[in-house]
């Protein structure tokens, strides 16, 4: 299984998110790096795959996207949520793979025919429309996306677990590939993970900790 370094982007700085309250998140200056600039924190952890969430973009404030398209020429793959509303803004580079979020992206997803869909989840429910996260995998299995990630908002930053039983119908729901994060605390959480089928997990606080090997991340697997 893929172990993806998580990185958030607000104001020019990687912040430290924590269950999507954007306005308290901080510079993470604290764990591998002194520094919250984008480049040096990528040089510093050296991660083989890379997820980023400009959050600027996603809000409608501001856009990474010359930094990003420099971070994804550090690692093999980028997947990178910069709140895309049209199939008019796909990011162009090498290694970058579009994420679209059910947060912005709207309700006709049969307009996307590639990148990654991000199911975002608060209190157990797609945002902003209340769906069920099983109902939009179901209906994700009949379109052109490349994969799907199931995100879940509310447990982004507290280390909080996972649930085995909800991950099993998850990953029954969808055939092809698909990602986690949200809430990773332990090493036996990317177990259940791994266990379970996913293709691979999102993760960034218990890297930072130190609970989540930094080689691991290095390599990109469960090792």
């Amino acid at each position: 299984m893929d172990l993806i370094l998580a990185m958030d982007l607000r104001r020019g700085k990687v912040v430290h998110g924590k269950q999507g309250n954007r306005t308290e998140y901080r510079p993470l200056n604290w764990g591998y790096t002194q520094s919250a600039d984008p480049i040096l924190f990528i040089s510093a952890l050296h991660p083989k795959y890379l997820y980023i969430a400009d959050l600027d973009r996603i809000e409608g404030t501001g856009s990474h996207d010359t930094v990003i398209q420099k971070c994804a020429t550090f690692v093999q793959s980028c997947y990178i949520d910069r709140g895309i509303r049209t199939p008019n803004e796909y990011l162009t580079g090498n290694h970058i793979i579009n994420v679209i979020g059910t947060e912005t992206c709207g309700e006709d997803l049969s307009r996307y025919h590639s990148g990654y869909l991000s199911i975002d989840i608060k209190h157990g429910k797609v945002i902003p429309s209340g769906r069920k996260p099983i109902d939009l995998l179901v209906e994700a299995e009949r379109l052109g996306f490349e994969g799907c990630i199931i995100l879940n908002l509310s447990a982004v930053g507290t280390q909080s677990g996972i649930d085995p039983m909800i991950l099993k119908s998850l990953r029954s729901a969808y055939s092809g590939k698909l990602l986690y994060g949200g809430g990773v605390a332990t090493i036996d959480d990317l177990h259940y993970i791994a266990d379970t089928g996913f293709d691979g997990a999102i993760v960034a606080t218990a890297v930072h900790n130190g609970i989540i090997p930094l080689t691991w991340i290095q390599e990109g697997c469960l090792c």
